[in-house]
């Protein structure tokens, strides 16, 4: 038997699977377009009624007709100025808009010209579009979220932020997925600026409660921070404040 033959064709029935398993460790993206509104806390009962009765209809239907991923209503509870989240996501920004554009055409058959009660309630907002960079993705991994979450949106220096997302993977995702579990965190990210205001960053997290999410952030920051680390005092450098918002999660598909 000549080797010389036989031995190339062995190696390269070998590296067939690992060329698959590769390609499939390569996940879709995944972005997400947030609307972060300002509203009169008096108002906000209104405002809720009105999404979970005429907003999630449409938004479920989307969800079905595979227009979007899935969407999300989240209340504030502690935190800034911003008091309610509305968000959908998609695998791309095109198809952002597209949804958007879809549904928004759903609402005018609903409420006509008139302000709905989210207009009357909510006068101003701020939007950003969001591309998940790693940590559980609910819309395409089957992740499980909890009813408590975290939002760290960070101000990072422009020209560092993809060394920051690559700390994150390489060093902080470990960290966090340890920390996933019962009584620990549900599910967590990382999310990257595509378009939108002054952040460029932001970490979530959810948990069953607020008790759990919270012990599990303090025990991240203390492996993370503790003690000297030169790629927690790397990340800092780039990433160098925060605003931090807890939310309850109303409503998510």
């Amino acid at each position: 038997m000549n080797l010389s033959k036989v031995i190339p064709k062995i190696i390269a029935v070998l590296l067939i699977p690992i060329s698959v398993f590769c390609a499939a460790e390569e996940k879709p993206e995944m972005f997400v377009y947030s609307t972060y509104f300002n509203c009169e806390p008096e108002q906000e009962p209104a405002v809720d009624e009105q999404i979970l009765k005429n907003y999630a209809p449409i938004y479920n239907a989307s969800v079905k007709s595979g227009t979007i991923a899935n969407w999300g209503w989240l209340k504030h509870h502690t935190g800034g100025q911003w008091r309610r989240i509305l968000y959908h996501s998609a695998p791309s920004i095109d198809a952002l808009f597209a949804a958007q554009d879809s549904m928004n055409e759903k609402f005018s058959d609903v409420f006509g010209d008139s302000i709905d009660a989210v207009g009357r309630g909510c006068k101003s907002h701020e939007d950003y579009i969001w591309q998940y960079v790693t940590g559980s993705r609910p819309a395409l991994d089957g992740a499980t979220r909890g009813k408590a979450s975290l939002s760290v949106y960070m101000e990072c220096s422009f020209s560092g932020e993809e060394e920051a997302d690559e700390i994150f993977k390489k060093h902080f995702a470990p960290v966090f997925n340890a920390e996933v579990g019962k009584g620990k965190l549900t599910s967590w990210g990382w999310m990257s600026h595509v378009l939108g205001g002054k952040y460029r960053r932001l970490q979530t997290a959810t948990a069953d409660n607020y008790s759990d999410l919270l012990k599990a952030q303090e025990r991240i920051l203390d492996t993370l921070y503790g003690k000297k680390n030169k790629h927690s005092e790397e990340f800092s450098e780039i990433c160098t404040s925060h605003q931090d918002y807890l939310w309850d999660i109303s409503k998510e598909l």
